[in-house]
């Protein structure tokens, strides 16, 4: 019960978990920064971990507290983003079909693979470095990427580019603007902005393809 009481913690308020954190543990910190992005990559049945706020957050405290050093953080959560990415994939190849024939497992739904072969289908190999930036997506996106017919050689560098992109940017965007006072209030507000800028390829993709698929007016 505790650990499910940390994680609902974890989801609604990050920032402060994460600072509450830094003073009880200090430097075991990186530790638990880089386990939440290995789980939230890796582990299939857990997609609604905060890994964009949390990377914001990092940024931030590493910048106004000076107690996370962003060139160790950085290189850190590229690796266990990587390494998340390289179980989920081994369990998509190797366990596919089962996780397929479950309607759910604990947070995760059959139906979020439907959408993420469609994801796939629709953007190719670079649907891994888009999916990195959309939440639950890029959890399901290694999982299906070993479950299909994605060669692995191709996998890995577009997986390596996004992590690197995804990591860096946004882990930066929190450093940078840590000394702001407005951001630090209107923490939410910041996240759910950056989620937004980093889908709007995505959407307006969605748009265009629509408004194509309008018949034209004599």
């Amino acid at each position: 019960m505790e650990i499910i009481y940390f994680l609902l913690h974890l989801l609604k308020d990050p920032l402060s978990t994460l600072q509450d954190f830094l003073v009880h543990y200090e430097t075991f910190t990186y530790v638990f920064i880089a386990t939440i992005i290995f789980v939230e990559t890796g582990l299939i049945v857990m997609p609604l971990l905060p890994g964009d706020s949390l990377l914001f957050a990092v940024g931030l405290l590493a910048s106004s507290t000076g107690k996370l050093d962003i060139q160790i953080i950085i290189p850190l959560l590229i690796g266990a983003a990587l390494l998340g990415d390289n179980v989920n994939h081994f369990v998509g190849k190797h366990f596919g079909s089962f996780v397929k024939s479950r309607k759910q497992i604990l947070f995760f739904k059959r139906e979020y693979i439907t959408q993420t072969e469609a994801f796939y289908g629709k953007h190719g190999g670079k649907a891994v470095i888009i999916a990195r930036f959309i939440p639950i997506i890029r959890t399901i996106a290694p999982f299906v990427a070993g479950a299909g017919s994605m060669k692995y050689l191709k996998y890995i560098i577009f997986c390596i580019i996004g992590a690197t992109l995804w990591v860096t940017s946004i882990t930066l965007t929190g450093y940078f603007l840590g000394s702001n006072e407005w951001v630090k209030h209107n923490f939410e507000k910041v996240v759910l902005g950056i989620v937004f800028v980093s889908i709007m390829p995505i959407i307006w993709q969605f748009a265009r393809v629509k408004l194509l698929k309008q018949p034209q007016s004599i």
